[in-house]
């Protein structure tokens, strides 16, 4: 029987105590002992969201498959835990084993969303590793970081001793063998990370120097040991239905955010939408074979106990054979009560027949994300979404039988005016009057009712937005009042409610998404002041924030504000994803002129994804 890391005493004085003890259904159980590397995956956030990534359960069943590997898993100390810790000198330990995550030959943390910082910081301190990679010698584990913000390592490149940039059933393996080598040679720390920099999609921050122009850009970006590459470039997995997934994920206790078996249909997206940094780094648009996706939905609900199964896609509606998929579960699991979810699903006739076979109509809301409330906009963010397309499928919902809709708006695109603003309240309110024009006043199910949300438009690393300004909280806050006097003077108002997202958070967001090694030291000074858990608006304290910006002689406004030089060189520019500079660029002149791209399976644009020679670069056109 497993030793708990912590007693029973504090078990029973914090919050959700579960979250700490591991032993979840399917658990990898390994005799540490027997061994040669020990590695520790991290979610820099609460266990309830940690535990809904999919990209850990993979990664976690992927380096279990091998004998010689433990992976084990830690996340973020709630805050009642977090000072207990602290107070009695507890080192974070691992779920699986119970034992001192300082004690493991990796810690490997996930890099999700950038408000998610300073909670990196929190685990390297309760973990009792250096926060500094360079204050780390031979008897502290390497920290690797990977996943959507490693795309733009600079803001947190002191703090890891490797990035691995791309996906990672690709290299990892390849990398373990070298560390195997290295640990037997008892050779000095950098010498395993001169190894590792020679290996493909691998950045080592400290082998690289950064120099700066009198004005605070970027003057050059260069290699300062033979071992490292000038370019590194994004790793990909070429054959979605040939590689490794979970056949019994993780199953919790307690409830986490997302409670259900989770299948990636595929991955990338075709849409090419300009504010979109997750449908460019995954280009190209690689499907899984249907055959493979039908077996490991049987056997992930078969060894979970699940009653959802969730396909997973940034464009679900672009998945070829999602028809057949769909009908085959829907038949396959009649009356075994298993609930199908299809996020980021075009409503369309095909998608309200699923639904309607698959939710309770009552219960449940439909999603449209028209981002932008004019035509204008949506083609300005290459969004590829009419009024007209957008009110038939409202339409089509709510006969059949719907009454709830959700609907997400971006405030702050570039470009934007008042008149762009206030036709979110106008589309909403059409939405909301299509209904009762729609459905027969004997047939309705109660009143309509709209939820419309806006978030604060943040311009990211490797979009055409990548040049452009981020408009200021001031603006945000201004704008977010007058959209809400808007929806107040619609003649459906009382069917509307609005919800907005934390003006002060977006734009931090915004300056660690396109920021530069400098901002080390103002990450550190927020996080030593008492800045983690930033995400959480309870805990985010914007003063603490300014005043590190203040004392390290950096301006917030200069990384959002301005517009970037077409010539100017980004902190990421060593990264090739693919997707070309060049490319992004001119789609940034196309969302100037309000162009429309077409997506990649009417009309190859060119935009360089071609180089990796799968997914639909390599599709038979019809």
């Amino acid at each position: 029987m497993r030793k708990l890391a912590l007693s029973d005493e504090i078990l029973l004085s914090i919050e959700k105590p579960a979250r700490y003890i591991g032993g979840e259904i399917n658990m990898v159980k390994k005799n540490p002992a027997e061994v040669d590397i020990r590695f520790c995956m991290c979610f820099p956030d609460v266990y309830e969201i940690g535990m809904s990534h999919l990209g850990i359960q993979i990664l976690y069943d992927m380096l279990n498959l091998r004998e010689d590997i433990y992976c084990e898993r830690v996340y973020s100390p709630w805050m009642d835990l977090d000072k207990i810790m602290r107070e009695k000198n507890i080192p974070l330990f691992a779920l699986e084993s119970q034992e001192p995550v300082k004690d493991f030959d990796f810690l490997g943390i996930t890099l999700q969303y950038e408000m998610c910082y300073t909670n990196i910081l929190q685990v390297l301190s309760l973990a009792q590793i250096p926060l500094l990679a360079r204050e780390r010698t031979r008897q502290h584990p390497f920290v690797i970081g990977g996943g959507p913000c490693a795309y733009n390592p600079e803001p947190i490149a002191d703090f890891f001793d490797l990035f691995y940039i791309g996906e990672g059933e690709t290299v990892y393996y390849e990398m373990m063998d070298k560390y195997k080598e290295w640990k037997r040679s008892g050779a000095p720390r950098e010498e395993f990370l001169k190894t590792a920099a020679g290996l493909p999609g691998i950045y080592v921050p400290m082998f690289y120097q950064a120099e700066y122009k009198e004005d605070g850009t970027l003057a050059d970006f260069y290699p300062i040991q033979p071992e490292a590459p000038r370019t590194v470039v994004k790793q990909v997995e070429l054959d979605m239905s040939d590689t490794y997934y979970p056949e019994k994920p993780l199953v919790p206790y307690s409830k986490v955010t997302q409670d259900r078996v989770v299948l990636e249909i595929q991955r990338g997206c075709i849409r090419g939408c300009r504010f979109c940094q997750a449908g460019m780094l995954y280009r190209p648009i690689r499907p899984r074979d249907v055959s493979f996706l039908k077996k490991r939905a049987k056997a992930m609900l078969e060894s979970t106990g699940h009653d959802e199964i969730s396909l997973s896609s940034l464009s679900s509606s672009d998945y070829k054979d999602l028809p057949e998929l769909v009908y085959w579960l829907i038949d396959e699991f009649r009356g075994k009560g298993v609930n199908i979810s299809l996020p980021s699903l075009r409503i369309d006739a095909f998608a309200l027949d699923v639904m309607s076979k698959v939710q309770d109509i009552r219960k449940s809301s439909l999603t449209f994300a028209p981002e932008a409330g004019s035509q204008r906009m949506r083609n300005v963010i290459n969004k590829g979404l009419t009024e007209e397309t957008i009110l038939n499928g409202a339409s089509d919902a709510f006969l059949g039988g719907w009454n709830r809709v959700k609907l997400y708006f971006m405030l702050g695109l570039p470009g934007e005016t008042e008149e762009d603003i206030e036709q979110i309240a106008v589309l909403s309110d059409k939405i909301a009057r299509t209904y009762y024009d729609t459905v027969p006043k004997e047939k309705r199910n109660g009143k309509v009712n709209i939820v419309t949300s806006t978030s604060i438009f943040v311009p990211k690393p490797f979009t055409p937005f990548q040049w452009s300004p981020m408009v200021s909280r001031e603006y945000a806050l201004e704008k977010r009042e007058f959209l809400l006097d808007r929806i107040k003077s619609e003649r459906n108002a009382k069917s509307i409610k609005y919800n907005c997202h934390d003006a002060d958070v977006s734009e931090l967001e915004g300056v660690f998404a396109r920021g530069d090694r400098r901002l080390c030291k103002v990450i550190l000074q927020a996080y030593e002041s008492g800045c983690i858990y930033d995400a959480w608006s309870e805990f985010f304290h914007y003063d603490k924030w300014k005043k590190a910006f203040a004392d390290n002689g950096l301006e917030i406004d200069f990384y959002i504000k301005r517009e970037r030089a077409e010539d100017e060189l980004f902190p990421w520019d060593f990264i090739d994803i693919g997707v070309t500079k060049r490319f992004l660029l001119e789609e940034y002149h196309q969302a100037k002129r309000e162009m429309v791209t077409p997506n990649c399976r009417e009309k190859c644009a060119g935009c360089g994804a071609a180089k990796f020679g799968c997914g639909v670069c390599v599709e038979e056109r019809g």
